[in-house]
């Protein structure tokens, strides 16, 4: 089979996967391959979604790779108040998150969500940044969460032996 054929059959491959996943097919994507990269483009409402329709891409034995074009719709002017409200409310939800570990905020306007906080489980930063990934309004997740203990700052090391003093 040619390489023109070979596109072909995995273009109508690609359009009927994204048209049977439940996730996906309300946003009528498009794509289209060439010697068998496929370009994705197209709208959805989150991060989520977006990187769902290339994951499932990626699973069709033939595909060497996917650019994803697909944008992030905002519906209107979404503050970062609004996406890290969302965030926020997404991480709540979320099992395996502990509010009191990560927190979320929305910087620059542009739909950029920072996870900041500390845990000592890398798997809860993965489901942290899972969930917000599901908010409307974001279009990139960093993590500076930290992970295991804090460090002692000096004024505790003070402090500890300042106490340890007066117990002598």
């Amino acid at each position: 089979m040619d390489n023109k054929n070979r596109d072909n059959e995995l273009r109508e491959q690609v359009r009927s996967l994204l048209e049977e996943d439940k996730d996906l097919r309300g946003y009528a994507l498009n794509a289209d391959v060439v010697e068998g990269e496929v370009q994705l483009q197209g709208i959805v409402d989150t991060l989520k979604e977006k990187e769902r329709a290339a994951e499932l891409v990626r699973q069709i034995p033939g595909i060497k790779g996917v650019a994803n074009a697909v944008s992030i719709s905002t519906d209107g002017a979404i503050t970062d108040k609004n996406v890290t409200m969302e965030v926020n409310e997404e991480l709540a939800m979320a099992p395996g998150v502990d509010l009191r570990h990560i927190g979320a905020s929305a910087v620059g306007g542009s739909g950029t969500v920072v996870l900041k906080g500390r845990t000592d489980d890398p798997a809860e930063i993965e489901a942290a940044r899972e969930a917000a990934s599901k908010a409307r309004g974001v279009t990139r997740v960093l993590s500076q969460v930290k992970i295991g203990e804090e460090e002692p700052s000096l004024e505790d090391i003070f402090h500890s032996q300042v106490n340890n003093d007066k117990e002598e």
